[in-house]
């Protein structure tokens, strides 16, 4: 007959079998890392970004966005300035990577500072700013020539680059501002962009799911016509709930809205794009450790801003400037 065990050793017993689970559970885990990393590489090698990390960026800044609004929406300044800010320091410093003088530091100043007057003054204010940042960096650069000559056609280059930035990012970036400045601009606003998210993401889903044929190899080779489809159904959908329940707005405009903004929402993914491949870089900035930059994750933002003020105005002919 086999002996009682001792305390000692049945707490010995015991200590082996929670070794044993510890061990079971780090090998589990080991194994899921394992699973959901390989996953995650097949989905950025089809993607070419990390998905996951996008989505994780995309959910926080809209977090940032919905809060901005709903609150109190003047806070939506603090959003757009920040964003403004780094994107056009990204840009520029891009430029000034491939070999173009563009002023960084004039760049972003006057990209920060047109967005608080683009509130303020929707109507006179705001074309002035757009103009006179344009003139700023213009002079900026200019006066750069003083301690360092400029060919002229290296400097007409420069220049042409330095008003692009401000173009491309300042004046589409404060569309989003003059809207939010409207009579319930604030729910026109966060109406585009989630319209905006909807597209990106189902663009991925549906890419990813049923992509065959590139839409334009040569600037975005992930970009497929199945994926930009699947957006198009998402931002018609999307555009649908939002018109009458957050806009007022009849139902047909949703289809309008969603329509248009899966459109812009594509053209500024090319556009970006683009730019990348003519700079021969892959990411903007390194802002967003190994997924780019600000610009990277708003290049959908910037242009459909416009075409959602547009549309606005299209619908409150009164408040036009």
């Amino acid at each position: 007959m086999q002996s009682p065990r001792t305390p000692r050793e049945r707490r010995a017993d015991f200590q082996e079998q929670l070794r044993h689970t510890r061990g079971e559970i780090r090998d589990q885990v080991r194994a899921t890392r394992v699973q959901f990393d390989q996953a995650n590489a097949r989905l950025t090698a089809r993607t070419g970004r990390n998905l996951l990390f996008a989505i994780g960026v995309g959910l926080a800044l809209g977090a940032a966005v919905l809060l901005s609004l709903l609150l109190v929406k003047a806070l939506f300044i603090i959003f757009a300035v920040v964003l403004v800010g780094f994107a056009t320091g990204e840009l520029a410093g891009a430029l000034r990577q491939s070999g173009r003088t563009v002023p960084v530091v004039g760049s972003i100043v006057t990209g920060v500072l047109v967005q608080p007057v683009a509130y303020a003054f929707p109507r006179l204010g705001w074309p002035l700013a757009i103009a006179g940042a344009v003139v700023v960096v213009v002079v900026w650069r200019l006066l750069g020539t003083i301690r360092r000559p400029t060919a002229a056609a290296d400097l007409r280059r420069d220049l042409g680059a330095t008003v692009f930035v401000q173009l491309y990012v300042t004046l589409l970036g404060s569309c989003a501002v003059v809207l939010t400045a409207q009579p319930d601009g604030q729910w026109w606003t966060l109406a585009f962009v989630v319209i905006v998210v909807s597209t990106d993401l189902f663009a991925y889903i549906s890419g990813l799911a049923f992509g065959r044929h590139p839409m334009a190899p040569r600037i975005s080779p992930k970009k497929t016509w199945e994926g930009f489809a699947g957006s198009v159904l998402a931002a018609v959908i999307a555009g649908l709930l939002v018109a009458p329940l957050m806009l007022g707005q009849p139902i047909w405009l949703g289809a309008v809205l969603g329509v248009v903004i899966a459109g812009t929402a594509t053209l500024g993914d090319l556009t970006e794009s683009l730019i990348k491949r003519d700079l021969g870089i892959k990411d903007i900035s390194s802002w967003l450790p190994g997924h780019g930059g600000f610009l990277d994750r708003v290049d959908s933002i910037l242009p459909s801003a416009t075409a959602a003020l547009l549309l606005y105005f299209s619908t409150h002919p009164a408040l036009l400037p």
